[in-house]
């Protein structure tokens, strides 16, 4: 899913940034976002920053059960699940007919959702204009799609008026979706914001400009939004009857989470979104109350949990909870493969791997909370396998040996190489700072270059990185979201960042992404991740893990990565 953000946060003292109201409003929840907006689009937003907004606002046709584990799909927009015919080829999708838009000068009163604004919404996603991050889901999956996109290009007469053969609504709550093959994954791709309906009047209004407009048809609607400060939204008193859930999985029933089944949702008023960034005040305005939930910072670690792993004395008697879970997180360092020296050397990116002390990473930067990678898949989905092992380990002098073997010997014939940060926090600089550390030792030149994340989202999107960290947060549970980031048809502005290329990887990923969990995917899987580790495009680091810290007024939470759309579901007392 989602290029991700170290999970923090934080708040800034910075004059351009709006300081955190002293006392939070009753029943308005108040979160941090670790870094500037990068769009408001959802046919463009691709990453946890964007996505914490943008999911509360806009609405897919599909959703993830808050509660219930292994991760269920479940009607939203639609009426029901997908009548799939014609061998996997056809979807078609009956849809709500009370579903009402938030207000906007560009919309009549009372506009309603119509099939038509889906067939808009993935037109958009293929029109050039729009540089949608997710055209790559797209590509070559729906009838016409590709030909719509050759032939309109940048004009947008064209768009408006040029139909896509595989896209139809045979009345306003019916939409038909015609794919070149099987493609088992497209239910889950109807639940990400790329698929939400968007109204031609709209697109046509703002110049398909959305990127600071937001018009959906969720249960929070936009306020207020000031550019790399602040954003605020209120609850929408036109949104549909929309009821808690009723059932769970074990740890909803043991956790007293089914309490307000049944009850009419939103719970809350509204949400304000600080654009905040230094872990140190956020920590200090988290435990002022003045932020509701905070995932736990790496120096403030200690000061949270007591050397048992629970919750420190100080605060429980803040009245403040500790939330633990697993993520579908995972990280790793990235070369850039069309590198004249990293993408022709497998000992130069050996090298690189024996001479990185990923336990100690983990160990300063995660407090020993993330789990070290042992796959190129993340526990818990289809393929992973707690046996697996990979093709390197902590090894300073057999790093050594392999930088010789690459023919530079302590690092000799060898440029600079750039290492680009996420982001210019603290704690993404100290990542850098130990990344160029442990090359060092083996003789590489690092030169460490910050980044605003929208900007490294931007080099990511050109292909213009050459040694980075990078994360995946999936987007639904499938190993086929993982080999996306590993495929040829998927150069930037694609997800494959690296540029990394293997025929026989292009081959097997293509038998796999038609095919359901069984024994044959099994095989292709694990034949994939032998070329890759073989490869070795990627130093896979660890799986993420997350202690979230929450105040006792703040009911019902649930992190998972999937279900963005979750503050839906929260109470305040």
């Amino acid at each position: 899913m989602i290029r991700i953000f170290m999970f923090v946060c934080f708040i800034s003292l910075v004059a351009s940034c709006r300081r955190i109201d002293p006392k939070p409003q009753k029943n308005v929840l108040q979160v941090s976002l670790s870094s500037e907006i990068s769009t408001l689009d959802p046919v463009g937003s691709y990453d946890t920053v964007s996505a914490t907004v943008v999911y509360q606002v806009y609405e897919s046709l599909y959703e993830y059960h808050y509660l219930k584990r292994p991760f269920s799909i479940q009607p939203l927009l639609a009426r029901e699940l997908p009548i799939i015919e014609n061998d996997g080829k056809r979807f078609t999708i009956k849809l709500r007919d009370d579903v009402l838009y938030h207000a906007d000068k560009c919309l009549a009163e009372g506009r309603k959702v119509v099939a038509q604004d889906f067939i808009t919404q993935f037109k958009r996603i293929a029109y050039l204009p729009s540089l949608s991050n997710g055209w790559w889901i797209f590509d070559n999956k729906i009838v016409g799609l590709n030909e719509f996109r050759d032939q309109v290009e940048s004009d947008f007469s064209k768009f408006e008026n040029t139909p896509v053969k595989g896209l139809s609504a045979p009345d306003d709550h019916t939409l038909v979706i015609e794919l070149t093959k099987p493609y088992p994954q497209l239910q889950y791709i109807l639940a990400m914001s790329f698929t939400t309906p968007m109204p031609i009047e709209l697109v046509k209004c703002y110049d398909n400009n959305l990127s600071q407009h937001m018009v959906g048809t969720g249960p929070f609607s936009l306020e207020s939004y000031t550019p790399g400060a602040f954003l605020k939204l209120k609850k929408f008193d036109g949104y549909r009857k929309t009821t808690f859930p009723s059932q769970g999985d074990r740890y909803s029933n043991d956790q007293k989470l089914l309490a307000d089944a049944n009850k009419t949702l939103p719970f809350i008023d509204g949400i304000n979104f600080y654009i905040l960034k230094e872990e140190q005040t956020r920590w200090l305005n988290f435990l002022s109350g003045k932020l509701d939930f905070l995932v736990i910072p790496k120096d403030n670690y200690s000061s949270a949990i007591d050397p048992s792993g629970s919750l420190t004395n100080e605060l429980k008697a803040k009245n403040v909870e500790l939330y633990i879970s697993p993520t579908l997180t995972l990280w790793w360092i990235s070369f850039n493969m069309q590198d004249p020296f990293l993408g022709k050397s497998l000992y130069l990116r050996q090298a690189i791997a024996h001479a990185v002390d990923i336990d100690k990473y983990i160990q300063y930067f995660t407090n020993n909370v993330a789990q070290r990678a042992n796959s190129i898949y993340p526990t818990g989905i289809f393929g992973y396998d707690p046996s697996q092992e990979l093709p390197f380990s902590h090894n300073v002098e057999k790093a050594k040996e392999l930088l010789a073997k690459a023919g530079y010997p302590g690092g000799k014939g060898l440029p600079e190489f750039t290492y680009d940060v996420r982001s210019n926090t603290a704690t993404n600089r100290q990542q850098a700072e130990f990344i160029k550390a442990e090359l060092e030792k083996i003789g590489l030149k690092i030169k460490i270059e910050l980044n605003t994340f929208p900007s490294f989202l931007e080099k990511m999107r050109l292909g213009k990185l050459q040694i980075w960290q990078d994360g995946w947060a999936l987007d639904y549970p499938d190993a086929e979201n993982v080999l996306q980031l590993l495929v040829s048809s998927n150069f930037p502005p694609g997800p494959n960042s690296t540029y990394y290329s293997n025929p026989e990887v292009d081959q097997l990923y293509e038998k796999v992404k038609y095919l359901e969990d069984n024994a044959q995917k099994k095989a292709a899987l694990e034949q994939i991740e032998a070329i890759v580790n073989k490869d070795l495009p990627w130093v896979m680091q660890f799986y993420a893990r997350v202690y979230i810290l929450y105040n006792k007024r703040l009911k019902n939470f649930r992190y998972s990565d999937l279900v963005n759309n979750y503050m839906k579901y929260l109470r305040l007392e």
